[in-house]
């Protein structure tokens, strides 16, 4: 089983150019865009956060549930759902401002696993007092022998140095660690994580591991936008760990050719992402 924690939110995405364009609601939140992408390839999975009870909560639960996503560990609050107004540039990418105080998934209380993939990120490692109790159950699910699956996906609004050190506590309990490019710089050293899968935008995917570096190129796409491009990644990563039966062990004895078949799904996979407006991940069936 793999179990995704963390938030699940609206982005709010302009729907033409300029500063007062029309805002149309997505469904999104990175784990949320996770939990939703393994659902739809097809892999046994559960998240874990806290939903509102209004009418943006409630379609966020049922387009998980209609992914196949296992919500037993994911109770209803009456507080409002988080919001992420996104600012779209030329080339697709996006800049977003976050609206969070007293939102339903800043009170999640995450139980830890004792087996399968723990996957953890994104803006709910940012916000207390959820962060620490994620951070808990991080460390306590790699202590039962999970794998702990890290996104940090950063945020400019995040970046201090408080969630930097924050970060650096968290790669203790860490086998794979997805970042961006952009990424690395901020989290500093992280050659002691067995795995570091990097993201290089439309150049493709690396990964350094056990074996040594790989790098496969990204499929040529038009870019409709890159909303959930790296959640697909990090989806696409673990549904194929998880597909190919793999414990620690076994994840970290793979090779150089293995690898690549797993970095050319994920590369395959966010292709379709990008090409589709929000974070509208792929099906199994979509990839061939």
């Amino acid at each position: 089983m793999i179990t995704v924690y963390g938030e699940a939110l609206v982005d709010l995405v302009p729907s033409a150019s300029g500063p007062l364009a029309p805002l149309t609601p997505a469904l999104g939140g990175g784990p949320f865009n996770v939990a939703r992408a393994l659902g739809r390839l097809g892999s046994p999975v559960a998240f874990q956060s806290r939903l509102s009870a209004d009418a943006f909560g409630t379609a966020l639960r049922q387009s998980l549930l209609d992914a196949g996503v296992d919500l037993s560990r994911c109770p209803t609050g009456d507080e409002p759902t988080t919001l992420a107004v996104a600012s779209l540039f030329d080339d697709g990418s996006a800049t977003y401002t976050f609206y969070v105080n007293g939102t339903a998934d800043r009170l999640a209380e995450p139980e830890p696993v004792s087996d399968g993939y723990a996957v953890f990120g994104t803006l709910s490692l940012a916000l207390e007092p959820g962060s620490l109790r994620y951070a808990e159950a991080a460390r306590a699910s790699a202590d039962n022998g999970a794998i702990v699956c890290l996104d940090p996906n950063l945020r400019p609004a995040f970046m201090s140095e408080k969630h930097r050190l924050f970060l650096r506590g968290f790669l203790e309990t860490t086998t794979v660690l997805k970042l961006s490019a952009e990424e690395t710089d901020f989290l500093g050293d992280t050659s002691h994580v067995p795995v570091v899968v990097t993201t290089l935008g439309g150049s493709g995917i690396r990964v350094r591991a056990p074996f040594g570096v790989a790098e496969v190129s990204a499929p040529s796409v038009q870019v409709a936008d890159t909303i959930g491009a790296g959640d697909t990644v990090m989806a696409a990563l673990v549904h194929q760990f998880d597909a190919r039966g793999l414990d620690r062990d076994g994840l970290l004895a793979l090779g150089e050719d293995e690898w690549r078949e797993i970095l050319d799904f994920a590369t395959r996979a966010a292709a379709v992402t990008v090409s589709r407006t929000g974070a509208d991940t792929p099906y199994l069936h979509e990839l061939g």
